[in-house]
Order: structure tokens, then C-alpha cells, then sequence
């Protein structure tokens, strides 16, 4: 079980844990001091120089795709593109265009070629997120692409050979999906070869001090006021619950950088 963590790669973790916050950030690598996080950091370390497909789940707003952008800086395609696509943001007519590309005269309104996801992502990563929003015809086009290795743009006739490390993401339980005949079983087996669990912002507490901070830097670069937060606010936001997890927190900090009085956010200001 590729969950099951061991610390055979000890030196890797310990030269992580010795990173400051802002090369941490500066990397747009994940923030590992909680021990769950630190887990989750060591798998993708050990899994980043293969090009086995990555299966990323965990509740909206975890940072699944922050764990795809560090595996791939990790992994032998650093160099690459990193390319992502969000399966639930796009129509589904439009999907496999998007995802494959298509040629001039294709479909109504393709007045040119366009070069899709997958051509875009050669010799990189393509990120797919809310990979169980696919529709079913997708996922059978997505399905022959993993298989055969093979591609052609809608209405070409030219095959296209990949080169390109696939990491999906989701928010749903996709064996449910399965059963209820919305997501192919073959396909899951595809892109599940390493399975990772994002946990959630309140089972990783030990990373919230960390994260309001880069927040805050955050905030400060987008032209908010530049805040610090002391121990005490730090503690307060570790014992919230976090339903939105890092989403949820950093509009919270982005919040409390434009509403507070004072150069520091304490626990009183997180309650006014």
C-alpha cells in the first residue's frame, strides 16, 4: 500500500524539513511540518522519476493541486511543462477538443487548428482535476490515449505519439462512481497505479502556522497591507475546523490582512 509511509528516504525528509518558508514558497512546493503532510511529501518524492500514473483524492480545497506542481518538480520532467486542466470547468462538448486538440474545419467555429492539452503537456506533466466530472465519451477517448500511447487531433488524421506523466485529481469517491456506471472501471485502473489521500487542513495542523504566513506574503504581494500573526491567533486558527480547508484559510487571511487595525493579527482580531 503505497500509503503505508516508511522513512527509508529519512535524508530526503530531513534536508526538506531543514527548507525555510520562503524557499518553501518561492518553489510553490508543498508546506510539509505536520507529520501527515511530511508522509504525503515522502511518497511523492519517491514516486516523482517514474512515469507511473498518480491518483490524487482528498475533499475540495486540500491542495491537490499544489501535490501535483511538487511531483512534478520533483520527477525527471522538471523541465517540462506543467499543464492543467480542470475536467468540471469545461463544457462537455468542448472537452475532448480541449483536451486533444482539433484541426481547422473540424466542427462548427473551429476556424483553425488548435493544439490541445495533451501536445501542450510533451515531455511534462498533465495535471487532470475533477477527473470524475469527465463524461463518459472522454473518458473513453482519455482511456485508448493511456493505452496506445497515441493520439490524433479531432477531425486529423496524423497520430501524435505521447510523451507526457499523467496525475488526476478528484474530490469524489469514484468507486461509487463506478458502481453507479458513471466513471469506467478500466480507466480508474489507469490512472489509479499510485493512489494518494490529501488530508484534510484539520488533520494537518501543524502546517496552518506556516500557511497563514505564506498567506500573508501573499496578500502583501497582491498590494494588501504586509501583517505578521502572532502565536496566540496561530492557535486559534489550529483549532478551527476548516470545512474549506486551505482555500477556506487563506480568504480568511486575506480577509484579516485587509480588515486589521494593527500591523499584528492576534486572537482577538480573528474574532472581531
Amino acid at each position: 500500500d503505497y500509503l503505508q509511509i516508511s522513512f527509508e528516504a529519512a535524508a530526503l525528509v530531513s534536508a526538506v524539513e531543514r527548507m525555510t518558508i520562503g524557499s518553501k514558497l518561492d518553489s510553490g512546493m508543498m508546506i510539509a511540518e505536520d507529520p501527515a503532510t511530511k508522509s504525503i511529501l515522502d511518497v511523492a518524492r519517491r514516486v516523482a522519476p517514474s512515469d507511473a500514473s498518480i491518483m490524487i483524492s482528498g475533499e475540495s480545497g486540500t491542495g491537490k493541486e499544489v501535490l501535483a506542481k511538487t511531483i512534478h518538480e520533483f520527477s525527471n520532467r522538471a523541465d517540462g511543462p506543467f499543464v492543467a486542466l480542470n475536467c468540471a470547468a469545461i463544457p462537455e462538448n468542448m472537452l475532448e477538443a480541449i483536451l486533444f486538440g482539433y484541426e481547422k474545419g473540424a466542427f462548427t467555429g473551429a476556424v483553425g487548428q488548435s493544439i490541445g492539452r495533451f501536445e501542450q503537456a510533451q515531455g511534462g506533466t498533465l495535471f487532470l482535476d475533477e477527473i470524475g466530472d469527465m463524461p463518459m465519451h472522454a473518458q473513453t477517448r482519455l482511456l485508448r490515449a493511456l493505452q496506445s500511447g497515441v493520439i490524433s487531433r479531432i477531425g486529423g488524421k496524423a497520430s501524435i505519439r505521447l510523451d507526457v506523466r499523467i496525475v488526476a485529481a478528484t474530490n469524489q469517491n469514484l468507486a461509487t462512481l463506478i458502481e453507479k456506471g458513471g466513471f469506467r472501471e478500466d480507466l480508474f485502473y489507469r490512472l489509479n497505479v499510485v493512489p494518494i489521500e490529501m488530508p484534510p487542513l484539520r488533520d494537518r495542523t501543524e502546517d496552518i502556522g506556516l500557511l497563514a504566513q505564506h498567506f500573508l506574503m501573499m496578500a502583501a504581494k497582491d498590494g494588501l497591507p504586509m501583517r505578521k500573526i502572532d502565536d496566540g491567533a496561530v492557535g486559534q486558527l489550529m483549532a478551527m475546523p476548516w470545512r474549506g480547508n486551505i482555500r477556506e484559510l487563506k480568504n480568511l487571511i486575506y480577509r484579516l490582512a485587509l480588515l486589521c487595525r494593527e500591523d499584528t493579527i492576534t486572537e482577538s482580531t480573528i474574532h472581531q
